[in-house]
């Protein structure tokens, strides 16, 4: 079975496991954007620690090593009273109203913010439980806390931790349905275009030809296939990572205008070589198996 000898059966095969890998880049692209955007799901979600006015900075600073010490916690930020003041100002510049009853007293009324981010968000319960039990004092021996944003923030915390486990266990099932369903189309297109040539397989067979030698020039053509479907796939992606990337995010209705400068043509060209190996190796092994399992049928084995 010659490549050029069919070439309209080659073409069809071609044509086919070219839409086969294109789905296969598409999951890589998909589990890309999905793990860039419930990270930044993820990063939009903190716990802040309010102190009183009265606690000391190595107070705070004593409690904000005791945090880092947890192993769920990513990282503990401190803001100083005069930068959560600050921060106030910049936050409210255009409203006066907001900002009056800071220039009518004398000090500084906000204390300081310890900003805590944990590895998932499901771990934040367990940093509240932990600042609740060991009831931080000053060394007056007045307490340091003054609240704990985290039972405010608790329904989106708990529903974002819902939202990112359901999304994750749907991509895993859609991932596994695509590749099945691509390596049954895959394997029934070859086993189509080798149907051309059981009369040849049934001669090779009839002067004396071994198994392994009738199967040798089809899974040769098979890696053909696989290799001209994975250049042709390579090659359309450039585009349409750059024409239609934005329709590809999972989370477009909030998170479009949220991830940065990360866009999948971005993505393809720096990572170009990573891309191009997966869907070349993709396409030959597809191609190759799919040769070797469907050339079975026309072998009397």
């Amino acid at each position: 079975m010659g490549f050029w000898r069919n070439a309209f059966v080659s073409l069809s095969a071609v044509l086919v496991l070219s839409v086969t890998l294109f789905v296969v880049g598409s999951l890589v692209f998909n589990n890309k954007l999905l793990s860039s955007s419930l990270g930044d799901l993820k990063d939009k979600v903190d716990v802040n620690v309010y102190f009183v006015t009265s606690a000391s900075e190595n107070d705070i600073l004593s409690i904000k090593k005791s945090l880092e010490a947890l192993p769920e916690v990513m990282r503990v930020t401190y803001i100083s009273r005069e930068q959560a003041l600050a921060d106030y100002r910049e936050r409210h510049k255009d409203d006066p109203r907001m900002l009056e009853p800071l220039d009518e007293l004398d000090d500084n009324p906000l204390g300081a913010v310890l900003n805590v981010k944990t590895r998932e968000p499901s771990q934040y319960e367990g940093v509240a439980d932990f600042l609740e039990k060991s009831s931080p004092l000053s060394a007056a021996g007045g307490g340091l806390v003054e609240r704990v944003n985290f039972n405010e923030n608790k329904a989106a915390i708990t529903r974002l931790q819902q939202i990112i486990d359901n999304t994750e266990k749907s991509n895993i099932a859609r991932t596994l349905v695509l590749a099945l369903i691509s390596i049954v189309v895959t394997f029934n297109t070859i086993r189509l275009a080798i149907f051309t040539s059981r009369e040849e397989i049934s001669v090779m067979q009839l002067v004396g030809a071994s198994n392994s030698y009738v199967r040798g020039p089809f899974v040769i053509v098979g890696v053909m296939y696989g290799l001209a479907a994975a250049l042709a796939a390579v090659v359309a992606f450039y585009p349409l990572t750059y024409w239609f990337g934005p329709l590809f995010y999972p989370f477009p209705l909030f998170l479009s205008d949220n991830l940065g400068d990360f866009t999948l043509f971005n993505y393809y060209m720096q990572n170009f070589g990573q891309m191009f190996l997966i869907i070349v190796v993709s396409g030959i092994v597809l191609g190759a198996i799919s040769s070797y399992l469907a050339v079975r049928r026309y072998l009397k084995v």
